[in-house]
């Protein structure tokens, strides 16, 4: 039964072999398509597709931050296909902002009901996987994310099987049965740079590596800072990951046994992670390697399961924070930057967590210091990411501020602190305008 088992699926798995021009086909239009983020964007079928853009009309592009041209989103394909962005990257934002696209916000540990609940249905997947085992089982490699839910509940899943796409274990398989169409490359994938290091990013790693004990369990989010946090991290020890994306700058505290999951209490010994968003030496370590586990977004960042993490420590980013400790973390006022994420998933998570800490870390300025990202509040139409009950640490060059259970006085008193020094006093005066504070002749007084 065993061989014949095996020549059914090589059976399937030929009779499926096409071009990608031949593959995607399959979509049709008014379809909703599904389009594998990340290192794993399937570009060559993205390609093919846009080829096909004179004979598609509503074709609408589900995902979230992809690498690679979007060509899709260019204004003469208007007509043919329109993005919907659940988390934006430079390759899509001029064209949300410009109206050619769409923005959804909403956090990551939700997406997967969209598809399930037929909120947001996907007719077609685009993947990219590895080569399937004796079993007839390809892996999502570098990325299970949301993507094995949305290519188990569509009616047509169009992969590329990538020589070069890594096999990783957890919960990342799909059997070649489920695959409507398979195109077959050997190109590497996709990377993404590594964003540059300065004196300031390396502050701040330092002040939030000063909050978090040997033995914790981090989440590191998206952007360069997340790396430098890692990299301060290189004196720690038993340091332990469950995030929802991996970074490159795992990778040598791994090979220095720095991370090695020896404390956490949930899947103890494992690095859990929803997907990875770096580089070939990344690729390279998590390929067949029994320390990693890939789960799906809706298992790795549902808080009630972060909670079970003793000792988490959730790092994320922000565009501004308010002088209440609103934190503004997906749009530049109206304008759509990046998306919610998996921000308010691990804040909450790390709440309840014992031990646990929320950290929110960005450069107490922008635009080579002409506006500081410390505000008396937030740009209009900015969109609140993590209000201000939630925000427990905020982290800047300058250093911590504590707001959990804090008045609104003394969450500004202590966010004024860790701004820039030249804003200082036009934050109290707008503090105190604000009534948070007495006015600053009273305080002189």
């Amino acid at each position: 039964m065993a061989g014949a088992s095996r020549i059914s699926w090589q059976t399937e798995y030929n009779q499926r072999l096409a071009t990608a021009e031949v593959a995607v086909r399959l979509v049709r239009s008014g379809n909703r398509i599904w389009v594998h983020p990340g290192n794993s964007t399937p570009e060559p079928l993205l390609d093919a597709l846009v080829e096909r853009a004179s004979e598609l009309r509503n074709v609408e592009l589900l995902h979230m931050l992809t690498l690679g041209k979007a060509a899709y989103t260019h204004p003469r394909y208007a007509g043919s296909f329109r993005h919907n962005g659940l988390f934006l990257g430079p390759n899509t934002r001029e064209a949300v902002s410009t109206g050619r696209a769409d923005y959804t916000p909403v956090s990551l540990y939700e997406i997967e009901t969209l598809f399930t609940s037929g909120d947001l249905p996907v007719d077609v997947a685009f993947i990219q996987v590895s080569p399937p085992d004796s079993y007839g089982y390809v892996s999502l490699g570098t990325g299970v994310d949301c993507t094995l839910t949305a290519a188990s509940h569509a009616p047509r899943v169009v992969a590329e099987v990538n020589r070069n796409m890594p096999r990783t274990l957890g919960d990342t398989f799909l059997h070649v049965s489920r695959i409507s169409a398979i195109v077959e490359t050997a190109r590497p994938l996709l990377e993404l740079p590594p964003a540059r290091s300065s004196e300031v990013t390396q502050r701040i790693a330092r002040n939030v590596a000063s909050l978090v004990p040997d033995g914790a369990t981090l989440q590191i989010g998206i952007g360069g800072i997340g790396n430098e946090v890692l990299a301060a991290l290189r004196g720690h020890r038993d340091l332990g990951i469950h995030t929802e994306l991996c970074p490159d700058g795992i990778v040598p505290l791994i090979e220095a046994g720095v991370i090695n999951g020896a404390r956490k209490t949930l899947h103890p010994g494992k690095v859990v992670a929803g997907f990875v968003l770096g580089s070939q030496p990344l690729f390279d370590l998590i390929g067949g390697n029994p320390l990693f586990e890939f789960h799906p977004t809706s298992y790795v960042n549902d808080p009630f399961v972060i909670a079970r993490n003793d000792n988490m420590h959730a790092v994320n980013c922000a565009i501004q924070v308010d002088l209440t400790g609103q934190v503004c973390a997906d749009s530049m006022g109206t304008r759509p930057y990046s998306g919610v994420g998996g921000q308010p998933d691990f804040v909450r998570g790390a709440a309840r967590s014992k031990g646990g800490k929320s950290i929110i870390a960005l450069p107490s300025t922008a635009k080579e210091g002409a506006i500081s990202r410390i505000v008396p509040v937030l740009d209009q139409g900015a969109g609140v990411v993590t209000p201000r009950s939630d925000t427990q640490y905020v982290v800047t060059e300058y250093g911590v501020a504590y707001l959990r259970g804090r008045t609104l006085r003394q969450r500004a008193e202590a966010l004024i602190a860790i701004a820039d020094p030249k804003f200082r006093d036009w934050l109290r005066e707008a503090a105190a305008r604000g009534n948070y504070l007495e006015a600053p002749s009273a305080l002189v007084a």
